[in-house]
């Protein structure tokens, strides 16, 4: 494009969905404070540099564990706050739409809302980067990179 050098002339914005975080079946706590398991903790190591060419400027994540510690390593090399948003929490629908039209921004979240945003479904620790709402690229999970 043309004119995408230039500020302001396009959003680019992430949709990752969180990473690996066990089943639920298998976690006997509040679903909310389930943790990345090794294979997640993996790979939201391998997204910093997956994720770094992007320009992120703001990381913004559902409030439930798995999610915020997907995006941790990627604020922690960036300096950026992880910031927690209850439009991006399971069972919120389309209500992140909003928050996805900003440039810079990294959204993490879970399968149905992924599902609501996209009408489609990515794998633990996916993502789609989108240019003004529109899917430009799908990212795929980066599995044992590290």
């Amino acid at each position: 494009a043309a004119g995408s050098a230039v500020a302001g002339a396009s959003v680019t914005s992430v949709l990752l969905r969180h990473a690996s975080a066990g089943h639920r079946l298998d976690w006997e706590h509040d679903d909310h404070l389930r943790p990345l398991d090794e294979r997640g903790r993996r790979q939201s190591a391998d997204l910093v540099e997956v994720l770094r060419p992007f320009g992120v400027r703001r990381l913004v994540s559902s409030p439930y564990v798995r999610c915020v510690q997907t995006v941790e390593p990627l604020a922690a090399a960036l300096g950026l706050e992880v910031e927690q948003d209850n439009r991006l929490k399971e069972g919120a629908g389309g209500a992140a739409a909003d928050l996805l039209s900003e440039d810079g921004v990294v959204c993490c979240t879970h399968g149905d809302i992924v599902e609501a945003l996209l009408g489609r479904g990515l794998k633990k620790a996916a993502a789609v980067v989108l240019d003004d709402g529109a899917v430009v690229r799908e990212i795929p999970p980066p599995e044992g990179l590290s």
